[in-house]
């Protein structure tokens, strides 16, 4: 047995015990066959058969258990891929090498994205593993000053300019013999027999040779590669397979060689050109697909203005920019990187990011996103994230990664494309002999077919062995493995650009297609329906507390009275209600808490900071104040307490009914008053309840606030009120997605990403609402660049368009192949038309595709893109 050793940085042990979890856990694996984890050096090794566990399934346990193992994801363009297969190749040798954890290849993108443990692997051996597959990686270590986009970007278009020139000379070398062809079928006689003493054969054979050499050495050496090394075949196989067909056929009958009533030199050559000619297109095509990532880039900015300690400015580089440089940003001008406004107010122009054309008011203290435009004013900012930290370089790699995962609907293709050669060629041998032994019987089948004549008139003109050879010919080039391999991905990559550029980024092509599958939405409250920036609305003094005579003691406010030994001695107002909530509150940093303390300041009553302060998770607090013990929370915190509600629960339910938190407020052991806190419903909250509702989803509403308040504000926005879970902790939002989901349900929860993490992590599909540079780009599998609920319905209709596009692609790509191997089988196609066919056939699934680039998903996707 042959075993591997892999060195694992480890992260997250506080303990031996820790170390220990680790080793039980990893060991446990079949294959594994030592394991050590060390709590001192943060370190670990574990030798296992890679036969038998994979690197991948090691990291998994190291995750399971509790931890991380320190691994680094790298995308690197590759040259050469001609299909699918050709992808499948280079990831298994990326998989068969030591320290690769996990490898993607993108035949769409010509992208490899590999996760490595960079103990035991480096970016040198993963372009050396992507070599010995055959193929040629865009290098990141030549010293060149170039970023990696731009370098992926200067392969492609080094390669479509080296397709253009050889269909160019492939074509010009080719156009005599299509004179000579045409002139044949058309008017026999009307060329002469011979040209500066030489035959029209000897012509065809100097005129082919050079497209044969030049143009088929590309599909020779690749054919090599896959079958000798790879021991597989792809694509240029049946490309070598039916051009060498052609040529090599023709030079033995023009030696004298075999008995032969034609020439088919120039069906060698015109196979050449047309396949040549549509990898071109392809690759165009591919390029154009691709603009969405470039266009991003181009949108940053290549300097910034520094705002020196002494007022000075100076221009400089943005690679030169640190976190806390201040930066001047003109009028006209793009916003450097993110940061926050220090002075000066503006409108800034943030539909590269949010997809919002209405530009956004900006004042100190307010985020703006690096690569927005300043649209009036000048503003100046300090850089609060640099380089690949900003929002539009996540945004960037979030695309990426995006089209790097494909949705599950590509295993077809991929089960498809694993054999799909290889039973061509098998299928053209078994037709070709076929064809040899009874070719009066095919013939005459064929012939009763409602169908064209046979190819170069069948066996009856050409003779049996030349026609069993047009058969293969036609048999093999016909076959289209690339189109098959292009369905997915290139609908993929489209689909996720759109996203992009409508603010909806979509971790992976799976998520895409997840997405269109959900049946239930589930809302969380604060911050996704409602606006979550909470305003004091009512203080109400409870109904049986005194509010005339009594003593103030010294202690009293200015307002109240002081609470001597858990008797109040005198009158109690509005206004000391609110000083104790607000000074209990202090230090408390829930949006609720804050309300209320900013309230205080508002109507200018004292607020204190508390002498002890415990904050309750999901019920409220409890402090010790100059006024003596104070509660302020929901019922429970006060029953737990011992506190009885009765003298604030007619005040509590009357503002619970109009859609507002209330809190009771006790000060020793007495309940003496309630506060109220609002937050205002986002306008678009309705229409989105309203369209999702339309589509036949189930619309649930889940909040941590209270049973009254829920209900109200669901009535308000058209959610129905049995579909709304209160009450409910941040840690058990989780548990009610899960519920909702344990009869069949397909959730998707909709939250802001970080108090709803876990809850978005549990539903089927988790959507993220963000807000300016704080977007939660890992916290879920789709994110809202912004914060308007309302987007979900975009998220839906670009999931239901692009599985749309890929189902178009693939029923095209296995039509074609369906249809026409049959018919090139039964000899009724010419190589030269199955070559041209072959070529259209993959240049049209990107076409599709491309179409589909100007939706926009404000409105449901049909096939032409109109309502």
């Amino acid at each position: 047995m042959d075993t591997r050793t892999a060195t694992l940085e480890l992260e997250g042990m506080t303990c031996a015990n820790c170390a220990s979890t680790i080793e039980d856990r990893v060991g446990a694996l079949e294959g594994v066959v030592a394991v050590d984890a060390n709590f001192a050096t943060d370190g670990g090794s574990v030798e296992y058969d890679p036969e038998a566990v994979s690197l991948s399934d090691i990291y998994d346990a190291v995750s399971e258990a509790g931890y991380e193992a320190a691994a680094e994801t790298v995308a690197v363009g590759v040259a050469d891929m001609s299909c699918a297969n050709c992808a499948e190749t280079i990831e298994e040798s990326l998989g068969d090498s030591p320290g690769v954890v996990k490898a993607e290849v993108n035949f769409a993108t010509d992208d490899a994205r590999v996760t490595y443990n960079p103990a035991d692997t480096s970016l040198s051996d993963i372009y050396d593993a992507i070599e010995r597959a055959g193929y040629t990686p865009v290098r990141a270590d030549d010293g060149r000053e170039e970023s990696d986009e731009e370098r992926r970007a200067e392969a492609r278009d080094t390669e479509r300019r080296r397709l253009f020139r050889l269909t160019l000379f492939g074509a010009v070398l080719s156009f005599p013999l299509l004179v000579m062809m045409a002139a044949e079928v058309l008017a026999p006689g009307l060329l002469p027999e011979t040209v500066f003493g030489l035959e029209q054969g000897w012509i065809a054979f100097l005129l082919t040779t050079p497209v044969q050499a030049l143009l088929g050495k590309q599909y020779y050496v690749n054919s090599y590669k896959a079958v000798v090394r790879n021991r597989t075949a792809n694509m240029d196989v049946l490309i070598a397979l039916g051009s060498s067909t052609a040529y090599f056929y023709s030079v033995a009958a023009l030696a004298g060689l075999v008995a032969s009533t034609g020439l088919y030199f120039d069906t060698a050559a015109f196979i050449l050109v047309f396949i040549t000619l549509g990898n071109y297109l392809e690759a165009r095509s591919k390029s154009q697909a691709g603009e969405a990532i470039r266009e991003l880039l181009e949108m940053e900015a290549d300097t910034a203005t520094l705002v020196d300690e002494d007022g000075t400015e100076r221009e400089v580089p943005i690679e030169e920019v640190a976190v806390g440089d201040r930066l001047k940003v003109r009028p006209g001008e793009k916003v450097p990187t993110d940061g926050v406004v220090v002075d000066g107010e503006s409108a800034v122009d943030e539909s590269v990011v949010t997809g919002e054309s209405v530009p956004v008011e900006k004042r100190p203290g307010d985020e703006v996103i690096g690569s927005t435009i300043n649209e009036n004013g000048v503003l100046v900012v300090e850089a609060t994230k640099v380089g690949e930290e900003t929002a539009i370089q996540q945004i960037v790699e979030r695309v990426r990664s995006a089209q790097s995962r494909q949705p599950d609907i590509q295993n077809l293709a991929d089960r498809i494309s694993a054999y799909f050669v290889p039973a061509v060629i098998a299928n053209a041998i078994l037709w070709a002999t076929v064809w040899s032994l009874f070719p009066e019987v095919l013939a005459g089948f064929v012939g009763a077919l409602p169908l064209w004549g046979l190819a170069a008139g069948g066996p009856a003109t050409v003779g049996v062995g030349e026609f069993a050879l047009v058969v293969f010919a036609s048999a093999v080039l016909i076959a289209c493995p690339c189109a098959l391999g292009l369905a997915t991905p290139a609908a993929t990559m489209v689909g996720t650009a759109i996203g992009a550029r409508n603010g909806v980024l979509f971790e992976g092509g799976d998520i895409l297609e997840r997405v269109r599958d959900v049946d239930t939405a589930v809302f969380d409250k604060t911050g996704t329906l409602t606006e979550g920036e909470m305003e004091l609305t009512d203080v109400v003094v409870a109904d049986d507390v005194a509010t005339d005579g009594g003593r103030a003691g010294e202690n009293a406010s200015r307002d109240g009275p002081a609470a001597d030994g858990g008797v109040l001695a005198g009158p109690i107002s509005e206004a000391f209600v609110l000083e104790l909530a607000a000074s209990a509150e202090y230090n408390s940093e829930h949006p609720l808490a804050e309300a209320i303390v900013a309230g205080a300041h508002e109507r200018e009553v004292p607020v204190t900071e508390p002498e002890r302060f415990e904050n309750v998770p999901g019920h409220g607090v409890k402090a010790t104040t100059a006024h003596g013990e104070v509660l302020v929370g929901n019922r429970k915190l006060l029953a737990d307490e011992g506190v009885d509600t009765a003298p604030v629960e007619a005040a509590m339910d009357r503002l619970e009914r109009e859609g507002k938190t209330a809190m009771a407020v006790a000060l020793e052991g007495r309940a003496i008053g309630v506060v109220a806190d609002a937050d205002t419903i986002k306008p678009t909250a309705g229409e989105a309840v309203s369209a999702l509702r339309e589509r036949g989803l189930d619309v649930w509403m889940i909040t941590g606030d209270n049973e009254r308040t829920a209900r109200a504000v669901a009535e308000q926005i058209g959610v129905d009120p049995e579909k709304v879970r209160a009450g409910v902790l941040p840690g058990e939002k989780a548990d009610a997605v899960d519920d909702l989901q344990s009869g069949g349900r397909r959730a998707m929860m909709v939250g802001d990403g970080v108090n709803d993490a876990p809850a978005l992590a549990a539903a089927s599909v988790g959507i993220a609402l963000g807000s300016g540079t704080d977007v939660a780009i890992e916290a879920a599998d789709v994110t809202l660049m912004r914060d308007d609920p309302a987007d979900v319905l975009k998220a839906i209709r670009i999931s239901d368009a692009t599985l749309s596009k890929i189902k178009q692609n693939l029923v095209w790509a296995l039509g074609y192949n369906t249809t026409l191997i049959p018919l090139a089988s039964l000899g009724l196609l010419q190589p030269v038309l199955a070559a041209g066919a072959m070529a259209i056939s993959s240049v049209s699934v990107l076409a599709n595709s491309l179409a589909f680039r100007r939706y926009t998903p404000d409105h449901d996707y049909s096939l032409l893109g109109l309502r």
